[in-house]
């Protein structure tokens, strides 16, 4: 294997999330769904993403001179942000950081080489790296160079996904993995495609795979009131788990609007405000509902 090169959002050190113990999350960009909720915008695409902070500007015009599209401070504004090719040269000078590439380009041994530095704390608290995205299986390449040599350093392996990839494509990759998440957005094809851009039969079958692999499972269901969170999708996607699964395990993770932020900053429509948290007492009867089919609820946030 070579020295290959990929597109990554901010990789994340010091996470207790995605996996056990202290953990480093390498965050893949590019992904296949377009979920309405989506909280990482960012990630849609592999090229360079330049967000504008309005909030922060002094409007000192330092980007403007650096610019070789001749785009205006305004990147928000829908004309600028056609102009702006993503070259990162206002990113690299703004004094106030309101400009800021959302997107790094990386080769393997970088990436390596950051988590060679948190390697100590992997080992006191039985964490490891969780490749995330995005979606990382878009990125195969990368993804198989990096798995490969972190499982021969005997590193935790974990990943997050949205399901929707050829298996047998990156089987080899799944069966270096110590953890796998794995999310159902919706058990109905149409909602699910509605709401995500894509069918859920690829992401299904997926699943129903798993077991191949003898790797531990979870599956994540992002819930959201006024899209999945009601008790016939829930039941539904307990007993596909159950039937499917061989040690049946799953996490609900109640919605969060903490990516508005990032909406703004990159000039996009901010998801619908029919998107809502649900409330921990209405969380409580799912967790019963998903424990009276015969599936654990865990939890790793």
């Amino acid at each position: 294997m070579g020295n290959i090169s990929g597109y990554f959002l901010e990789p994340q050190n010091f996470s207790v999330n995605d996996g056990n113990g202290i953990r480093t999350i390498i965050f893949f960009a590019g992904c296949p769904l377009r979920c309405k909720w989506c909280s990482n915008p960012e990630s849609y695409t592999n090229s360079n993403k330049i967000a504008y902070y309005e909030r922060t500007c002094i409007k000192c015009g330092i980007c403007m001179e650096v610019c070789q599209a001749e785009v205006g401070i305004n990147l928000n504004n829908r004309l600028e942000q056609q102009k702006c090719k993503g070259c990162g040269l206002c990113a690299d000078i703004c004094p106030t950081k309101s400009r800021k590439n959302l997107i790094y380009h990386y080769n393997s041994e970088e990436i390596l080489n950051l988590i060679e530095k948190q390697k100590i704390f992997y080992k006191y608290s039985g964490g490891g790296v969780t490749f995330s995205g995005g979606e990382a299986t878009l990125q195969i390449d990368m993804l198989r160079e990096l798995a490969y040599k972190l499982y021969d350093q005997a590193i935790d392996l974990a990943i997050e996904t949205s399901g929707y990839f050829n298996f047998d494509e990156i089987k080899d990759i799944l069966e270096k993995m110590n953890l796998i998440f794995i999310d159902i957005k919706h058990m109905k094809n149409d909602k699910h495609k509605f709401y995500t851009g894509v069918s859920n039969e690829k992401i299904l079958k997926n699943i129903c795979r798993l077991n191949e692999l003898k790797v531990p499972v979870v599956v994540r269901i992002p819930v959201i009131n006024g899209v999945n969170s009601d008790v016939e999708n829930i039941r539904e996607t307990a007993r596909f788990i159950k039937s499917n699964i061989d040690d049946p395990k799953l996490e609900l993770l109640p919605y969060h609007s903490f990516g508005d932020n990032k909406y703004e900053a990159l000039g996009l429509e901010k998801p619908s405000r029919q998107f809502e948290t649900p409330s921990k007492e209405y969380m409580e009867e799912l967790y019963k509902i998903v424990k009276d089919e015969g599936v654990q609820i865990v939890s790793y946030k």
